[in-house]
């Protein structure tokens, strides 16, 4: 019971995702033709050579049947020497030709799986928080980087089975010319081909998109589980993120072995079919021979074209499977590219937000319809007003801060800053007018410098040093080894939680937004950095509308007004005295989360252990 429902587990992430939709092979076609277009001049010289390969290719059996012919009748070694010059210059061309040909649609796909991946890594970047809350980031980066991949692959046989088909079709031109009835011969059974290659495009295409579910589990699987590295090292839980990982590994090697299986039955089809149509042109041709119906020139011709056309036949079919892997690629491509936003914008004024007040008007709010997160929420803050928000966990606090930044879509209301409805501004420059700290800080590779730089690229290193000794003059950076130069590691690690905090906010400070938003860390830190933390929110505080989500008793009385929510609600508000007096609510949560941060309370503790 416990092997199958694993198994159902795994099987249940081959799912098609939310976002995934259904391309007819025409439609992917007509994208695809999309990204060429801006390399037509590449496409036609290489098309040029193709064509001229063909013809070239074919005259090569045409060249040496007429030259047999006419060494049958008594030729002089001076029409050998003739043939031979022709062929080694035809060699010397098609190389020089094939060098254009496969250069040129190198280039060629290179710059359109460039393009490709672009497109699906802007589309990555663009798609709200939401999307990410659904959609495990392991398969985005399987789309961005291995289906791209693919498909970059299954375009460069594209070249290869064109110029052989070219080649076919100058052969049969040729072949028509000759003996029409011989060619009629050769032709009967492409029909099966097709047909059979035709039978065989769905369930291909079955395969190889569970093939590439398969293989998006695992990149899934190694990206959280190098993520999350340390937490299993922790509890040591090594073995058991390597057994899950295990488990989705075998699973994909399972199914990507029945998708070889499913694209590999092709060859010995065709194989056989080869087979027969070759016995049958050389048993019509002999006889043809043997009756003076063509000459022998002639029949060399057509047996030495029996494998040319084949082989091209072949690679079409094999062509034609892993065509609909690489069109299975492009699909869920251009399905992530494609996908919908659930932060709408009803507009695309380019306002400019001003340290205006913010306004949440009835507002409705739920990740799912059977989670209610807000219900006709209302909430008004004046210009230039810090609200802090307090309460258990899963009173909203977060989301309100996520649906002001726009990191998720509201379902009912209307949320206003600055007088403006937010939908109305354009996403990218209202986002660039809000400062926003989460909760864990989050510091890409590079040093403490970069980092702060990351909002205003433009900023020289003497601004950042003199927006970062405004706080506590200068006194943190000297906790750090090289200073502002000072590597900060994978996701900040290198520093401590609080200096993480800091560098956040002093990026803040250096962006100057118009609108503060912060997710405070529960974690606790040491006196000294906290009273540098809350230094640096009072800097960036002045004249700026804010809202805090407060886990500290020294921010939440930074703050001009507190409100606190319970189940989405606000259920009180005022300063941290008139609450306090209250004895409501506020004040339970004091004596929880507050109280034992207090001077008053530190000091009876001291006085008492003394």
């Amino acid at each position: 019971t416990g092997k199958r429902t694993e198994m159902a587990s795994i099987f249940g992430g081959l799912a098609t995702e939310a976002y995934d939709r259904g391309y007819s092979d025409g439609e992917l076609v007509r994208r695809i033709a999309a990204y060429m277009r801006p390399h037509a001049r590449r496409l036609l010289v290489v098309t040029l050579a193709l064509l001229t390969l063909a013809v070239l290719s074919a005259a090569f059996p045409v060249l040496v049947a007429r030259g047999v012919d006419r060494l049958a009748v008594g030729g002089e070694e001076a029409l050998l020497l003739r043939l031979v010059a022709f062929i080694l210059a035809i060699g010397v061309l098609i190389w020089g030709l094939n060098y254009v040909r496969f250069r040129g649609f190198a280039t060629l796909i290179g710059d359109i799986v460039l393009q490709m991946r672009s497109d699906a890594f802007s589309a990555a970047v663009r798609h709200d928080l939401s999307f990410y809350d659904e959609h495990r980031s392991g398969r985005v980066i399987s789309r961005v980087t291995s289906d791209t991949h693919e498909f970059g692959q299954t375009m460069r046989l594209v070249g290869d089975v064109l110029n052989q088909m070219a080649v076919v079709l100058v052969l049969m031109v040729v072949l028509f010319g000759i003996e029409w009835r011989l060619a009629s011969l050769q032709l009967v059974l492409s029909p099966l081909v097709f047909y059979l290659v035709k039978g065989w495009r769905r369930i291909a295409r079955k395969a190889t998109r569970q093939g590439t579910r398969a293989m998006a589990n695992v990149n899934a699987a190694i990206q959280e589980a190098v993520t999350g590295i340390s937490v299993a090292k922790n509890f040591r839980q090594e073995a058991a993120i390597y057994e899950e990982f295990s488990a989705v590994n075998a699973e994909s090697y399972r199914i990507n072995f029945r998708r070889g299986l499913v694209l590999s039955t092709v060859f010995p089809v065709l194989n056989a079919l080869s087979g027969i149509g070759v016995a049958l042109i050389l048993y019509a041709g002999g006889r043809a021979v043997g009756i003076d119906v063509i000459s022998v020139g002639a029949w060399y011709l057509f047996v030495s074209t029996v494998d040319r056309f084949w082989f091209p036949m072949m690679q079409l079919a094999a062509f034609w499977s892993q065509f609909q892997s690489g069109l299975a690629a492009a699909e869920r491509v251009f399905a992530l590219i494609d996908a919908e936003p659930s932060v709408l914008q009803t507009a695309e004024d380019a306002f400019t937000v001003t340290p205006g007040g913010i306004s949440f008007e009835g507002v409705d709010f739920y990740y799912s319809e059977n989670e209610p997160v807000l219900r006709d929420f209302s909430l008004q803050i004046e210009p230039g007003e810090s609200v802090a928000l307090v309460g258990h966990t899963g009173a909203g606090k977060s989301s309100l801060l996520k649906l002001l930044a726009r990191f998720y879509e509201f379902q009912g209301g209307v949320i206003c800053v600055g007088g403006h409805d937010v939908r109305c501004f354009e996403l990218r420059l209202y986002r660039r007018q809000l400062g926003i700290v989460s909760q864990s800080p989050f510091l890409f590779s590079g040093t403490v410098a970069d980092n702060i730089r990351y909002a205003c690229p433009g900023a020289s290193a003497e601004e950042i040093l003199s927006v970062a000794q405004r706080i506590g003059e200068g006194e943190w950076l000297q906790t750090l080894p090289d200073g502002l130069q000072t590597d900060v590691g994978e996701r900040g690690a290198r520093l401590s939680l609080g200096q993480r905090q800091l560098v956040a906010l002093t990026r803040v400070l250096l962006q100057a937004p118009a609108v503060f938003l912060l997710d405070e860390a529960t974690a606790s830190v040491d006196p000294f950095t906290e009273s540098q933390i809350q230094e640096a929110l009072d800097l960036i505080l002045r004249e700026r509308t804010s809202i805090l989500i407060a886990h500290r008793l020294s921010t939440v009385r930074s703050a001009d007004r507190i409100i606190v929510l319970r189940e989405g609600e606000i259920i009180e508000q005022g300063s941290h005295g008139q609450l306090m007096a209250a004895g409501g609510h506020y004040a339970e949560l004091y004596d929880t989360y507050f109280r034992h941060q207090s001077l008053q309370y530190i000091e009876r503790e001291a006085a008492l252990s003394a």
